[in-house]
């Protein structure tokens, strides 16, 4: 998070603002509109959460573009504004947890909230995490 806020804080600065921030309002506006689209025939969308399963703690903090791609799906839905959520939707042969984003039209969280627990009791998972702030 503190490099993503970096770039952002040198990309704003003098002789860069019209370079990419323009640039980017631009290709956030055809995001938007791409999503809007999609909306016309649907009440949401699904795509995974991660591109893999879910890692130990710690176990990719020496790889920091392994980390910044790990959530490249939630993107694009932060930078057009719309609600979403990540449910866990199964787990891997290893019995590692697979995440599921719901994603909602503009100021329709109750949509996402109703199909992302309709997900979670689907999948029945039962598994807990153990209480690792506890030990």
């Amino acid at each position: 998070m503190k490099r993503r806020v970096l770039i952002g804080t040198y990309v704003l600065s003098a002789g860069y603002y019209d370079a990419y921030y323009t640039r980017a309002q631009k290709i956030r506006t055809l995001i938007k509109r791409d999503f809007e689209q999609a909306f016309e025939t649907c009440d949401v969308l699904l795509t995974p959460a991660t591109p893999g399963p879910a890692f130990a703690l710690g176990e990719k903090s020496s790889d920091p573009v392994s980390m910044y791609l790990n959530d490249v799906f939630t993107v694009t839905v932060n930078l057009a504004g719309l609600p979403a959520i990540a449910v866990p939707a199964g787990l891997t042969e290893n019995g590692l947890p697979l995440g599921l984003q719901v994603i909602g039209k503009a100021f329709d969280e109750m949509t996402v909230l109703r199909a992302g627990r309709a997900i979670e009791l689907a999948a029945s998972l039962t598994a807990r995490p153990d209480k690792w702030w506890t030990a």
